[in-house]
């Protein structure tokens, strides 16, 4: 009997955009851009962690130009697949894991929500 085994790697993030988005030109000549999502920790939290932030990247063009126009603290929701990047530096092999982004949303009325949190 044969078991047949169906790898899933999906994510869905929904969290406020940290900073500004960053466009890089890696060495292989990709153009990436990059991204920090904070994303709220559910109740009941561990060790006094209420949140984390989430390093999301895409190589779309059409998707970079959107989330490019993302202000810091938009509420965004995300869709893609966790990965692990290695590149070489002058010491050795160096990696990061981040959310490899194939959709991307900002969510209606996070700005007027984001205005009366901070409030």
């Amino acid at each position: 009997m044969t078991v047949a085994v169906i790898d899933r790697n999906d994510v869905v993030l929904r969290g406020r955009v940290s900073a500004p988005a960053e466009l890089r030109t890696l060495p292989s000549g990709d153009t990436l851009l990059t991204f920090r999502l904070i994303v709220r920790r559910p109740v009941p939290r561990v060790r006094g962690q209420s949140v984390d932030v989430l390093t999301c990247i895409t190589y779309d063009r059409g998707l970079q130009r959107r989330m490019a126009a993302w202000q810091p603290g938009d509420v965004v929701e995300v869709e893609g697949a966790l990965q692990r990047r290695f590149w070489r530096t002058g010491s050795g092999t160096a990696s990061v894991c981040e959310v490899n982004c194939r959709r991307g949303r900002k969510v209606p009325g996070s700005a007027a929500r984001n205005a009366e949190e901070t409030a």
